[in-house]
């Protein structure tokens, strides 16, 4: 065989192998994260290969064409189209499981040559760091902040020493850079407001019957937000004047609100949060208006899962007291509680027992929150949970002198 066609198949054995370390930094990529040390390895044999193989097929076109520009672009053109087929495309098309498998077998190949070459490694690491540019690896071998992070969360979740809750929460702080505001905001309709011409003394009667702590303050309507009033601040402030909080509108001892738009990613919204030190942000919609409200508390629970407090415990859906009286939990269907009475409640729009009350009263029902329907009467008697929702209400019969 003539040395021109040695050298070809020589080059084409170069390229196979340069295309194989190519597929291995991808499926290091996708699912093996654990072995992203041998990745300079890779990169370095990969180079070194295709290096020989440009080589071999230009002097082998010597021997076949006149020395010039002819030997040039057939050489170029034929090792674009072999590493196209061997390192553009075949390597990408990997699946996740595919990848997995792969990592791991070029790292039991690569191991002795890894161990042994590794002082050389690190000295070539070393050096490409303090290039003007940068240096590193061959763009190609290159991945993306996101790719080495799905490669570790894949990794993480593959574990059988890491708890299924564990694996959970480092796939939600992944995850937090998809995730917008409007996703974990409180909605508007769930949201306490005071007007900012309201004494401070209401205020303090709203934050304790409500459960929160913070309360926004609100000027012409609820998409007017002009200030957040927090409840320390308030009796900070009684402490400090007594009696006069009955004559002091809420707005003198408000906090300047914070906004932001519901598009915004929760974790660029956490760090902002964190940076400012504030606790509570005002969500806006694409008009302007206002969507909801978001705590540093409501981006936890997106990692942590719900956050309970010590009131939380498990209710029975209904507790019949007697014939005329029962109570129940504010997300008990109102089909259940009409047939609880024997009674027509015709609402529309209108799912469960907390909704109804929202609906007669036209506003967020709060602890003694009172509303009649169908000759019922519901009463809020608690809240529950972080978010102060709801827990059960009193629903009494109204006997007839007093239901009309």
């Amino acid at each position: 065989m003539a040395p021109a066609v040695w050298l070809l198949v020589a080059a084409a054995v170069l390229y196979v192998i340069a295309g194989w370390c190519a597929g291995a930094q991808t499926a290091i990529t996708r699912g093996g994260a654990e072995y992203v040390s041998y990745s300079s390895l890779l990169s370095l044999i990969r180079g070194a290969a295709e290096a020989a193989a440009a080589v071999g097929v230009a002097l082998a076109y010597t021997h076949w064409l006149p020395a010039g520009w002819e030997v040039f672009l057939a050489a170029v053109g034929t090792l674009l189209v072999v590493r196209y087929l061997l390192i553009g495309v075949r390597p990408r098309a990997m699946t996740r499981e595919r990848a997995a498998r792969s990592a791991a077998s070029a790292a039991r190949l690569l191991r002795p040559l890894h161990t042994a070459l590794g002082p050389l490694l690190r000295l070539l690491e070393s050096a490409s760091g303090a290039l003007p540019l940068g240096g590193g690896h061959d763009p190609d071998a290159l991945r993306d902040d996101d790719a080495e992070l799905r490669g570790l969360v894949h990794y993480i979740e593959g574990r059988p020493e890491i708890e299924p809750g564990e694996q959970e929460m480092v796939r939600s702080v992944f995850e937090l850079g998809d995730t917008i505001a409007r996703e974990v905001m409180v909605p508007r309709p769930d949201i306490v407001f005071i007007e900012r011409d309201k004494a401070i003394s209401r205020a303090v009667s709203l934050a304790l019957r409500s459960g929160f702590s913070r309360i926004p303050v609100v000027g012409e309507s609820t998409d007017d937000v002009v200030g957040i009033a927090y409840l320390k601040d308030i009796v900070s402030w009684e402490h400090a004047h007594p009696g006069e909080s009955d004559g002091t509108p809420v707005e003198k001892i408000m906090r300047p609100a914070t906004y932001v738009p519901e598009s915004k990613p929760v974790d660029e919204l956490l760090r902002q949060m964190q940076s400012q030190r504030i606790h509570v942000a005002v969500v806006i919609d694409e008009y302007g208006g206002t969507a909801g409200l978001v705590t540093i508390e409501d981006i936890l629970e997106e990692i942590v899962g719900e956050i309970a407090d010590e009131y939380d415990n498990e209710r029975a859906p209904v507790e019949r007291l007697d014939d005329d009286r029962a109570r129940v939990t504010a997300r008990l269907p109102v089909a259940e509680l009409a047939d609880l009475f024997d009674v027509t409640i015709e609402a529309e729009d209108v799912e469960t027992v907390g909704g109804l009350l929202a609906h007669e009263l036209g506003r967020v029902p709060i602890a003694g929150s009172e509303a009649e329907t169908a000759g019922l009467r519901l009463t809020v008697e608690n809240l529950a949970g972080r978010r102060n929702k709801l827990g059960t209400v009193l629903v009494e019969r109204v006997p007839p002198e007093d239901g009309d």
